[in-house]
């Protein structure tokens, strides 16, 4: 079963890349766009979308301008049932949004396998209207079977400038075995990891090929990592609350 759902999970991968590339290039351009501008890219996402936010921040070979939108309430350690609920309500995204430092010239991904839950929904429709381009990873056959929580009937890629469909079936789980009676082993994070960091790398090549220099975190555990670190984290560290000390 482990090598099954491996298995099953690369053959996924692969095809749902392939059918992506061109939107992933033109996400790649948003990314460069923004950041040759002094932009920075928030990625925010609830529950376990959260993870993404997480695993592009911070990160050695990653880009320096990344800011996670991190909101406890709808993260699972505040409690797991209590975030499903305060993801579902309406409104509840302009009790943090607003205090979220989103500008003309920066990028809001937002990371939603259903894409139906209002708050996801309304931080893209609030970052649309700080004049941020918007990109989506959701899943669209997920969403399409799936009907919104959204007082206004809307779904994640109604709202977003561009979708990245993460390729995640209705349900989010890829294995099923005779005497269990649901689908398990999820492929969601999965995928949009790989799917987020290749957009990532083709930004980054991006602006190399036009002589931008990519502001690309070292390893701390390189030689001189530390010094080429700090210089990133004292460029970006007013836009990104988690890269100061304080914080």
């Amino acid at each position: 079963m482990f090598l099954h759902y491996v298995n099953q999970t690369a053959d996924m991968l692969v095809k749902t890349a392939q059918a992506q590339t061109e939107i992933t290039e033109k996400a790649a351009r948003f990314l460069t766009d923004s950041i040759a501008q002094g932009g920075v890219i928030h990625v925010f996402g609830c529950g376990h979308s959260h993870l993404l936010a997480e695993e592009l921040f911070y990160r050695a070979g990653g880009l320096a301008c990344i800011n996670p939108v991190l909101i406890e309430d709808i993260m699972l350690h505040k409690g797991a049932v209590r975030s499903s609920l305060l993801e579902r309500q309406n409104g509840f995204a302009h009790s943090f949004i607003d205090k979220v430092d989103i500008r003309a010239e920066d990028v809001m991904i937002v990371v939603s396998t259903s894409g139906i839950n209002p708050v996801p929904i309304d931080v893209q429709l609030l970052s649309k209207e700080k004049g941020a381009k918007t990109i989506a990873l959701t899943s669209l056959s997920y969403s399409e079977k799936a009907v919104s929580r959204h007082k206004d009937g809307l779904k994640l890629s109604d709202v977003s400038d561009l979708v990245i469909d993460n390729g995640a079936p209705y349900g989010d789980a890829i294995v099923s075995s005779p005497g269990i009676p649901a689908p398990f082993a999820p492929v969601s994070t999965v995928m949009g990891a790989a799917l987020l960091n290749g957009v990532i790398a083709a930004a980054i090549e991006r602006l190399n090929q036009t002589g931008f220099t990519p502001p690309v975190f070292l390893s701390g555990n390189r030689s001189g990592a530390d010094a080429h670190n700090e210089k990133l984290i004292k460029q970006y560290a007013q836009r990104i609350p988690l890269l100061r000390f304080e914080s």
